[in-house]
């Protein structure tokens, strides 16, 4: 009797032993270390981008997409004539110079170090053909030459810099040249890159008509003759990556290998920054797992409000009722593949509005949903003025209705 109550015993607890959910699965150790060590896609794309910084930013939006410590302060090296390319295109936009332009090289300009296209004291060449010089080949003498041509000098025309810097919510960066240079305090991060790459790409997309050439000559014309140069783009992912656009490197000791990559596919428009890769195919690597990425997750929503709006009758106004319009249209970047056919748009609007009204003045708005989430908004305004109505007005009002 004891020999078979010590024989149930031992198969109750082998029984309790094989019902416990690690029993149960097939491999409990393996499929616990699964889950453990599971990553996520952004932490694996996090793990396979070597360089200290990086930003991947969508064009239109200026939405960051992916960030490995943006605001890390680093030296930009020659990604700095990001900037420069801004305020020169600016000038041009004023009117302030001419791509036709003749500029005298001076001998600071031409005494510049680095990368450059050996511009001589006294030569001139046009302020196109500087640009070229700049996107190119990323020529350091053209910088200081088109930076004294639009200030008067470089030390002006840096200031002029870091105020755009400033005005475009750079928030930590210092330039000290215009070409990158390594300088004390000559530091700048890859989120703040991002911020300049966007400004110059969708403010002035003639860039993309320079920074895309992949070889072309220049002339030096002086005193002792003429001479042809050629000119060979440092950005290798023109040829490397099928969608490149642009945008520029860099390479110091210092700073080590930095690119501002620009590319597009099916009409999205992407931002790589990558800044201090160890190697070029660390710094290529980098920049086209980032673009990859985007290309593959990000989707955009785009509203240019085709409809018509109604009027919206005023109180107490000069005119009976105001036109109205949408402030400016909408878009919308998704990363996580929503069917954004399913996106409803509504509109709120009041059922009048009071005199006096100002051109711009919000008066409603449109808003986005997806599913139950709010997803954004656009402001409704005024699309003129309708002061407030005096005596007179009223007068007309009354003969109008009772004589006319």
């Amino acid at each position: 009797m004891r020999s078979f109550l010590s024989f149930l015993l031992s198969f109750q607890l082998l029984l309790s032993c094989a019902l416990t959910p690690a029993a149960l699965s097939p491999h409990p150790s393996i499929l616990f270390a699964e889950e453990k060590n599971a990553e996520t896609p952004m932490q694996a794309l996090s793990a396979s981008i070597t360089a200290p910084s990086a930003v991947l930013m969508e064009m239109s939006t200026g939405t960051v997409i992916f960030e490995k410590d943006p605001h890390a302060i680093r030296h930009p090296a020659s990604i700095t004539k990001i900037m420069t390319l801004i305020l020169i295109f600016e000038a041009i936009e004023k009117g302030r110079i001419h791509l036709n332009d003749n500029v005298t090289v001076s001998e600071h300009a031409s005494s510049m170090g680095g990368s450059q296209v050996f511009l001589e004291t006294g030569e001139t060449q046009t302020v196109e053909t500087l640009i070229k010089c700049i996107s190119i080949a990323s020529a350091n003498d053209a910088c200081v030459t088109m930076a004294e041509f639009i200030s008067g000098s470089e030390e002006a025309f840096v200031a002029e810099m870091n105020q755009k810097a400033k005005d475009l919510g750079m928030q930590n960066t210092t330039f000290v040249n215009c070409c990158g240079l390594d300088a004390d305090g000559h530091t700048t991060t890859a989120y703040d890159v991002a911020l300049m790459s966007r400004e110059l790409t969708v403010r002035y997309p003639q860039i993309h008509d320079y920074c895309t050439i992949w070889m072309d000559t220049m002339t030096h014309v002086t005193a002792k003759g003429e001479k042809e140069f050629g000119l060979t783009n440092t950005n290798k992912l023109i040829r490397q990556y099928e969608y490149a656009t642009g945008l520029k490197t860099g390479f110091t000791g210092i700073a080590k290998y930095c690119v501002s990559a620009t590319a597009e596919k099916d009409g999205m428009k992407l931002i790589a920054v990558i800044m201090g890769a160890e190697t070029i195919p660390d710094r290529t690597k980098d920049a086209i797992t980032l673009l990859n990425y985007g290309f593959s997750k990000c989707q955009i929503y785009t509203d240019e409000h085709k409809e018509t709006l109604p009027v919206i009758p005023v109180k107490r106004g000069a005119a009976d009722a105001v036109t109205i319009t949408f402030q400016n249209p909408y878009q919308y970047l998704n990363t996580n593949g929503a069917d954004l056919n399913a996106i409803e748009k509504e509109l709120s609007l009041p059922d009048f509005v009071s005199a006096p009204v100002k051109k711009g003045d919000k008066i409603g708005e449109a808003v986005y949903r997806l599913g139950t989430e709010k997803i954004g908004s656009v402001d409704i305004v005024a699309a003129e003025d309708i002061t407030e109505a005096v005596f007179k007005d009223y007068l007309i009002d009354i003969f109008l209705r009772y004589f006319a």
